[in-house]
């Protein structure tokens, strides 16, 4: 009789699951078992701020299928003849025995399985700054369960007035977002310049206003040197600049660290990131042995260089490899990582694809352009909401490498788009006449894709030259001498304004008016309107009249991050 095939997966929160999943569904005769440390399967920890923040109540969801079947070990028995073991570590691999040691936490017994195959989906762990005062009581992570379980229980019993939030990424602008609905006053501290670094300056920005709109501070370029207590419970924190806040919460987001201490004890390739070493096969450097998720390193696909990216739909895109490789030869490959995310933040959203320019030139692209487009993602007349975008384009060959967008608008579905086409290597000329859905409860006739698009060909090409709006705020914080043309109506002008030394000419009056323009051809002239529709409309005027340096502030005023007069 032929010995059955054991493929044990080593983790059972994203990548594990679906690694054993899809091996069973190649293998129906393998024997599949997952080892999970924690008493819960299948979390879906993407989902933990909103718990905390109350978009749901029934905890019970974080672990459910998509029809509310709860993942538990039953389920993955009855469902799919997959032995799940809970509260139950992994302590060593031994390799030339093809064997795992294991031990049950709650009674202490230990047990040797022999594998044929194993998967690794050990996750990662939350940094912690290496400050004192860091075990008092009152500081947490959102990273497990049990974390999101203390903050939900935090918001129920509404007697924390003051909290703060270390680290301005994703998951610390949604835990602030929880918190702040929970009734709590919160400050977010950051230790880099802005809030979520896969963002340029001037969208994060943007977030940044946003989220001060929405009552919660925020605090950049500085960090916590000291946790403050008294009887062991957290009373405030220290900044770096003196200032100390008091807080009964602290909520530290700075990042995770890949889990790779079985694996190195196992002797398995470590990469010079620190995440385990995988091949396209998901294989580590033993070829039994495959890693999957957060504690790996993957390749980015526009650099072809290493990258860590812990993301949880990644996790589940790579078990789903690992598990048809375990179970049938490496028949498949994961191709990498564009490192494609967003967060939702209060009302408003924030994503990014592929590189941004900062990234960008950190990586030597230096033949790069770039553009802002602002415009709403569907008609006024169907309630059409803000969208920011910036593309960043390869200037010799038109290659989309990144885009970005904030607003209020459709985020979700411009970041796809830019996606899919940054994955497909599609240049900007294959982008302006995109064939996409259109009606008006969903899109602009020109959707704010296409048009971002139609803005970077018209750059290119060199019939706009743009400027960003940190550039003019540098020029006239300079005291230089552009010639500011807001070519709005007076009533927009007198509703909101600048205050940066413009002169109002409506565009419709613009004609009639070029004896208040400059003499001088050559003297430098920004136009602008609202998001700069108008303005570049503006701009083709005065050149055809003669004037060689005009440009257009890219985004308008939507797209201005600095305080205006009104």
């Amino acid at each position: 009789m032929k010995q059955r095939k054991r493929i044990i997966v080593v983790g059972g929160s994203a990548a594990g699951p679906k690694a054993a999943a899809k091996a069973r569904r190649i293998d129906a005769d393998a024997e599949v078992v997952i080892l999970q440390r924690d008493p819960d399967l299948s979390m879906a920890s993407c989902g933990y701020p909103y718990y905390v923040g109350g978009f749901f109540d029934d905890r019970n969801m974080l672990l459910c299928t998509p029809t509310g079947v709860t993942r538990n070990p039953q389920f993955y028995l009855n469902a799919k003849d997959i032995d799940a073991r809970v509260n139950t570590e992994v302590t060593a691999i031994d390799r030339q025995n093809h064997c795992v040691a294991c031990r049950e936490i709650l009674t202490g017994k230990a047990e040797t399985m022999s594998y044929d195959k194993l998967i690794l989906a050990v996750g990662a762990s939350p940094r912690m700054p290496p400050v004192p005062g860091i075990d008092l009581r009152g500081i947490t992570t959102l990273h497990a369960m049990k974390d999101a379980d203390f903050l939900r229980k935090v918001r129920d019993e509404k007697t924390i007035r003051k909290a703060v939030v270390i680290g301005g990424g994703l998951i610390g602008i949604e835990t602030c977002e929880a918190l702040q609905l929970a009734g709590m006053e919160i400050t977010v501290i950051e230790l880099l310049p802005q809030l979520l670094m896969f963002l340029d300056w001037e969208l994060a920005k943007l977030v940044e206003n946003h989220v001060r709109v929405k009552s919660a501070n925020v605090i950049t370029d500085n960090g916590v040197i000291e946790f403050l207590g008294s009887d062991g419970r957290l009373t405030g924190v220290k900044l770096r600049n003196g200032i100390e806040l008091d807080c009964e919460l602290a909520v530290v987001a700075i990042g995770v660290k890949p889990n790779t201490a079985l694996a190195e004890r196992a002797g398995l390739a470590i990469g010079e990131l620190g995440g385990i070493a995988v091949n396209e096969y998901m294989q580590t450097s033993d070829p039994d042995i495959y890693a999957v998720g957060d504690c790996i390193e993957t390749v980015n696909r526009i650099t072809g260089k290493k990258v860590l990216a812990p993301y949880g739909d990644l996790a589940n895109l790579q078990g789903r490899v690992a598990g048809e490789n375990a179970a049938s030869e490496n028949c498949v490959a994961f191709p990498g990582t564009i490192q494609t995310g967003i967060c939702k933040v209060f009302d408003f959203a924030a994503g990014s694809t592929g590189l941004s320019e900062t990234a960008a030139r950190k990586q030597g692209f230096d033949d790069i352009v770039t553009v802002i487009n602002a415009s709403p993602d569907k008609p006024g007349f169907m309630d059409g909401l803000l969208l920011v975008t910036k593309m960043v384009a390869e200037r010799s060959s038109g290659r989309i490498l990144g885009a970005q967008c904030v607003g209020p608008g459709n985020v979700s579905k411009q970041i796809a788009q830019w996606s899919m086409a940054i994955q497909g290597r599609l240049t900007v000329e294959d982008i302006v006449n995109s064939d996409l859905p259109y009606a008006p409860p969903f899109s602009l006739a020109i959707d704010h894709f296409i048009a971002t698009a139609h803005i970077m060909q018209n750059k290119m090409k060199g019939r706009m030259k743009g400027i960003s709006t940190r550039e003019v705020k540098e020029k006239v914080d300079r005291k230089e001498t552009p010639f500011l043309i807001d070519v709005r109506g007076p009533d927009e002008f007198e509703q909101m304004r600048l205050g940066i030394g413009e002169t109002l000419i409506p565009l419709g009056a613009l004609r009639r008016r070029l004896k208040e323009i400059p003499e001088d051809k050559d003297r430098e002239i920004i136009c602008y309107c609202k998001i700069s529709l108008r303005g570049y409309e503006a701009a083709l005027v005065l050149e055809a009249n003669g004037w060689r340096n005009v440009k257009v502030m890219e985004g308008g005023i939507m797209a201005w991050p600095y305080p205006r007069e009104k």
